[in-house]
């Protein structure tokens, strides 16, 4: 599987629209990949919270619509990071917010195959905590090719290895996960996409955000990385795309000969 990795830089000055182009631009030149990833919240901004009212959109909205015509232009399954999810039902969560964080995956045909609500927000009471509601499904879907199955999950996820038990348990043999995470914790991000890989044995495909908006520096440093541990490719701070072929059967030949997830006991 030919996997490409797109750690989108951007600031503020960039306008939502013109950043929707360009990424989708980015994603047309991806042809020839199975896999493209996008990082999470990249249009409306990671960490612009003030704007995420305004920007929000159904999963059929602006963003979706571009990425579907992308990624069925370039002929590539694409992870299209996440968008301000806003249903046009009216739909509210538990908490009454009406928001959600989801990411969207479109086939090479361009049509919606899986969505994702983030799970766990980030913020401490403040920021996603605040102003959105919070998923409840876990949710797997399949790679391109009938190479195994891909747990979904977004940023401030990583932190929770409950999550991607359950994504093992429910048959993943990869985890994808888009974020916006910070400068000033990225050894957190790159030391847990490595622990996630090697406590579970699966392949990890990490596609973090560049550049500085609403005053935060992000940490770059997308990675895709073996369950043995070993980092196949990983990024600078810059923006940048990671090219790169994966052999899926190494996930099964990594667990037959070395069976640790035989003698889990919990």
């Amino acid at each position: 599987m030919r996997v490409a990795v797109i750690q989108v830089g951007y600031g503020d000055a960039e306008p939502v629209q013109e950043r929707v182009e360009r990424v989708a631009s980015l994603v047309r030149e991806q042809a020839g990949h199975d896999l493209v990833v996008l990082p999470e919240l990249w249009a409306p901004g990671g960490f612009a919270y003030r704007e995420w009212d305004a920007r929000a959109e159904p999963v059929d909205g602006p963003t979706a619509q571009a990425m579907s015509a992308a990624a069925r232009d370039a002929g590539v399954m694409l992870h299209a990071g996440s968008i301000v999810e806003r249903p046009t039902n009216g739909e509210h969560g538990p908490e009454g917010r009406g928001l959600w964080n989801t990411s969207l995956v479109f086939s090479p045909a361009g049509e919606l195959v899986a969505t994702y609500r983030k799970i766990h927000r980030f913020g401490f009471g403040a920021g996603e905590p605040k102003l959105m509601d919070a998923g409840e499904d876990v949710v797997l879907v399949d790679l391109p090719g009938g190479q195994g199955r891909a747990g979904l999950s977004t940023c401030y996820d990583l932190r929770f290895p409950e999550l991607y038990r359950r994504q093992l348990d429910a048959g993943a043999t990869a985890f994808v996960i888009p974020a916006a995470w910070p400068m000033a914790r990225v050894r957190h991000w790159t030391l847990l996409a490595h622990a996630r890989a090697v406590e579970d044995q699966c392949l990890v495909i990490a596609c973090n955000t560049a550049g500085t908006h609403a005053g935060t520096e992000m940490g770059g440093h997308s990675q895709v990385v073996l369950p043995t541990g070993e980092a196949l490719a990983m990024a600078g701070s810059e923006e940048q795309v990671l090219s790169v072929d994966v052999d899926l059967s190494v996930v099964a030949d990594y667990r037959t000969s070395f069976p640790v997830l035989a003698d889990r006991r919990l």
